[in-house]
């Protein structure tokens, strides 16, 4: 377990390196269509890391869920779930950010963009997806729609990836964004500081199952 302890301080060191950049080492941003963008791009080191642990959440989830329904082994619907579990709790962190963001920059914290609108979607998605858990006490059969669930959801995810680009928005597009290099590597150093935090959070989600398992079949 000393293992956890040492990632988590090194995801620490990298957060708090990257938050010392973004807010008070890099520049302002020239942007004279919109002032106010000058400073708000800030959030874009802390909205871009939870998103990324919380897609990777859903794509393990993903994967978990088809290798589930392939082998019948149930370690797979483990890992599906407690990805799943955790990837909405970092996505509510995008929701959230993404909306100290839309206040400033168009003037209300929910504009019904296409990229908030599909991202709450999505949310939604996996928030059903655990409700569906709680729901079904036979554990293959919940394993089962669970896994047909966290397959077929999915394309929630690239919906909201995607949205950017089929219809017009106001959100910056997924694929558009552009950064000076040492920017782009502060920022990439905080999404592995993020998705860090988020395996091991999925590591000790799995391992407290376990043991609330032993402990019930022990009894």
């Amino acid at each position: 377990m000393l293992w956890i302890y040492f990632s988590l301080a090194a995801a620490f060191a990298m957060f708090a390196y990257g938050a010392y950049k973004a807010l008070l080492v890099f520049p302002p941003i020239y942007s004279p269509e919109n002032p106010v963008m000058e400073e708000l791009y800030r959030n874009v080191f802390f909205h871009v890391p939870v998103n990324a642990s919380g897609f990777l959440g859903f794509t393990i989830t993903l994967f978990a869920s088809i290798l589930y329904l392939k082998t019948r082994d149930m370690k797979y619907d483990l890992i599906a779930a407690k990805s799943a579990k955790v990837g909405v709790f970092f996505i509510t962190f995008t929701l959230l950010t993404g909306m100290a963001w839309a206040k400033p920059a168009w003037g209300t914290y929910w504009n019904w963009d296409p990229r908030e609108t599909t991202a709450l979607i999505m949310w939604f998605v996996y928030l059903g997806y655990l409700a569906l858990r709680e729901a079904i006490a036979e554990e293959r059969a919940r394993a089962r729609a669970s896994a047909i669930l966290g397959i077929f959801g999915y394309t929630s995810g690239i919906f909201t990836l995607l949205s950017t680009r089929i219809f017009p928005s106001l959100h910056p597009p997924t694929f558009g964004l552009r950064l000076e290099p040492e920017m782009g590597m502060t920022l990439g150093l905080m999404i592995t500081g993020a998705v860090i935090v988020f395996l091991n959070l999925v590591y000790l989600e799995m391992r407290l199952e376990r043991v609330k398992r032993g402990l019930a079949g022990g009894r």
